[in-house]
């Protein structure tokens, strides 16, 4: 294969993930992935680091948008970015540790959760309930624009959502993922903050996420410019397609049928990790 074919090949594989990533939410990491390591049989570790530098593209484009909208709370962004940061470094480091069979396998499990989550019903905690004094000190309480009006939302359970964000850190750094299933648990499920306001604040954090884990992979020669540079195109071709794709089409019939496939690759990723072809 000439490298001219492998770059179309990469390019067209990365615009497909980043349309997936903008339909489901779940980002273009769980296609870009088994891509490289099935498809070109890429290290998983080189693999990973392509990833997170598509994440971080990805994320600075369309973070900017909605923090313009004034949904994203960029306090508790901050707020959470240490303990995501923190896991990110971890996870690089345990990553580059790990055999690489067992990274495929928690791999495969993590997308499979993830495909999972993105079907799940979405739920507005919207209140002016203040029920965390902690919340209340760090001043992390807000609200978001709609046609109405502005809405208040207050924060819960603080200590929890932190903890699930590291853990989905650690996850971010091991997978090269943005983990953003863990995310949307930790702020929509335990924290109970409105799913406009999780989904756009943990896109906004997924971005400074990546970076703490590229860091780490950059360092040990993991990040390889023939590989990032068409993916990192692609994927956000592929993403601004997919938002436009996303007003005039059936999501759920899409998102069903992406997650078969998402399925599928999870399948393959946690069957090749067991029997040691990656």
């Amino acid at each position: 294969m000439t490298i001219l074919l492998f770059t179309l090949i990469l390019l067209v594989g990365a615009f497909l993930a980043g349309m997936l990533g903008s339909l489901t939410g779940l980002g273009g990491g769980v296609v870009i992935i088994p891509l490289l390591t099935l498809g070109f049989h890429t290290d998983i570790r080189y693999a990973i680091g392509t990833a997170l530098i598509a994440a971080i593209a990805t994320s600075s484009g369309s973070a900017s948008a909605y923090v313009k909208e004034g949904i994203t709370n960029i306090r508790l962004g901050m707020f959470l970015e240490i303990a995501t940061t923190t896991g990110a470094v971890i996870g690089a480091l345990i990553a580059v540790y790990m055999p690489t069979n067992v990274v495929a396998i928690i791999f495969g499990c993590v997308l499979i959760f993830s495909a999972i989550m993105s079907f799940r019903p979405k739920k507005d905690h919207s209140t002016d309930d203040d029920k965390s004094e902690l919340a209340r000190k760090l001043r992390l309480n807000s609200s978001y624009p709609t046609p109405a009006g502005p809405v208040n939302y207050t924060v819960r359970h603080v200590p929890g959502g932190y903890f699930m964000m590291m853990f989905a850190g650690v996850m971010s750094g091991l997978l090269g993922i943005g983990s953003g299933a863990l995310k949307v648990l930790a702020m929509d499920n335990i924290m109970r903050i409105p799913f406009k306001v999780s989904t756009t604040t943990s896109n906004f954090m997924i971005g400074v996420t990546a970076a703490a884990s590229a860091v780490v992979y950059l360092q040990r020669g993991y990040i390889s410019p023939g590989l990032c540079l068409p993916v990192v195109i692609g994927v956000l071709l592929g993403a601004f397609g997919g938002s436009r794709l996303l007003v005039k089409a059936n999501v759920k019939g899409l998102r069903l049928v992406f997650s078969v496939v998402i399925t599928f690759l999870a399948v393959q990723m946690i069957y090749n990790g067991y029997t040691g072809k990656l």
